[in-house]
């Protein structure tokens, strides 16, 4: 049973989901064989039986009841902005087309006060024929804004979105980028109370997705409007977002303050110190290339996952080659808790490692220098493959390592700084 209501007294409560749920019936295809004569007799017999006895439950191998979402409950306060995290299949757009009435649930209740803009495609809510100004107004009359309305807010609308050359042209002929910018600035300035945003700005170039970034923040805490947010980028979720929420396989894993819910989504299946294919055995990769181990270690060659910041320590790569590889490079990326990248390396760097590989089991080593990275926890993500050409393995979010400040020493080393690494510059008195 589900219950969708529009306008209820929650207080500042503007959004409440409770026991959400969402199912699909995926359909599987049936392997082709030789149909015999006693095969197309059974199944009249079957078919028969279902007619004759409707209730009854026949059990169809073909069919099978998958859940996008289930018993998923949160409450989503006026002014809140709030980033929705996952892995791809977690269920994240279908709970906002759920949000946004564009497809309806299972099971469950949703409460919801105030009207809905959703930028959850390229292209939503945009008639192809219509040219930029037609959809504008077209898009105001459907969240319910009149004439005066839309012309009050027409020229930020344009001036937002840089499209004031192809304003009277055809959306249909506008690049993605262009159809993007146009429908995030539609809905932003169109003043609805909830403003739902999916991965969709993924398209627009780095400087409108800062723009985009800016708006939202903006229409959140200047307007006290509610803003949902749906990214892969940890760093935008960080930067707009006050509260998350981590979706997993169609359940609600954690609402917590953003900077514990990314934390531990990218925490969640990385390793301490080490990683080990099954003990070693070559099972993760490819044919040709299958990764053995990756260890953190010490100064003292010892897998750790605990290193002093004053001491440097070591990245260890084992992996096997079974068919000759005429280029190939193997490297990892370093990056925050939060999502942030801090820089990425690889073993042709130092020219020390030629590209191509022979057939046979390598082992290679990177020297963390000493006091580059400041205290605190970081993510490891390995990669190896032919640029441009073939990705062999990537394993995301790997190892975790902890660095860690145990000198107290100096008073201005325990106090926190800013910035993302704690590089050991050389000061001089030259006066």
């Amino acid at each position: 049973m589900f219950l969708f209501t529009k306008f209820v007294p929650m207080s500042d409560t503007v959004i409440r989901v409770e026991n959400l749920g969402k199912k699909y019936i995926i359909g599987h295809q049936k392997q082709e064989r030789y149909t015999a004569l006693r095969d197309v007799v059974s199944n009249q017999i079957k078919s028969l039986g279902s007619f004759i006895h409707p209730k009854s439950e026949v059990e169809n191998p073909n069919v099978e009841e998958f859940w996008a979402l289930k018993d998923v409950s949160f409450e989503i306060k006026q002014g809140d902005r709030v980033g929705i995290i996952g892995r791809n299949g977690a269920g994240k757009s279908t709970l906002l087309k759920i949000l946004s009435r564009i497809t309806e649930p299972t099971v469950g209740r949703i409460k919801i006060k105030g009207r809905v803009a959703s930028l959850l495609e390229v292209g939503t809510g945009f008639h192809p024929e219509l040219t930029g100004r037609e959809n504008i107004f077209l898009n105001g009359a459907i969240l319910g804004m009149s004439k005066v309305e839309i012309k009050r807010k027409f020229d930020e609308i344009v001036a937002f979105a840089e499209v004031e050359k192809f304003l009277d042209t055809p959306v249909k002929r506008y690049s993605s980028g262009m159809y993007v910018r146009l429908a995030f600035a539609v809905a932003a300035h169109l003043e609805p109370e909830i403003l739902i945003v999916d991965e969709v700005l993924a398209v627009g170039d780095a400087a409108f997705q800062k723009k985009c970034l800016g708006k939202m923040e903006d229409v959140s805490k200047g307007e006290g409007r509610t803003v949902l947010f749906v990214s892969h980028n940890m760093g935008a979720i960080n930067q707009l977002c006050e509260d998350a929420i981590w979706l997993d396989q169609g359940k609600l894993i954690v609402h917590q303050s953003t900077e514990n819910v990314v934390s531990r989504y990218l925490t969640k299946n990385a390793h301490e110190g080490q990683f080990l294919s099954d003990n070693g055995i070559a099972n993760v990769g490819v044919d040709e290339f299958k990764l053995l181990s990756i260890s953190i270690k010490n100064i003292q060659g010892e897998v750790t996952s605990y290193i002093d910041f004053r001491q440097q320590f070591f990245i260890e790569i084992q992996y096997q080659i079974n068919e000759y590889l005429p280029y190939c490079r193997v490297g990892f990326l370093l990056s925050t808790t939060d999502g942030i990248t801090l820089f990425e390396s690889y073993d042709t760097d130092g020219h020390n490692l030629k590209t191509p590989r022979q057939p046979g089991k390598y082992i290679i080593k990177c020297k963390i220098p000493e006091k580059l990275l400041k205290p605190g926890q970081y993510i490891l993500t390995f990669n190896a493959g032919i640029p441009s050409v073939k990705n062999l393995v990537s394993l995301e979010s790997l190892i975790k390592i902890n660095i860690e400040d145990t000198s107290g020493d100096s008073l201005s080393l325990n106090i926190k700084r800013k910035g993302i690494i704690f590089p050991a510059l050389n000061w001089e008195s030259v006066g």
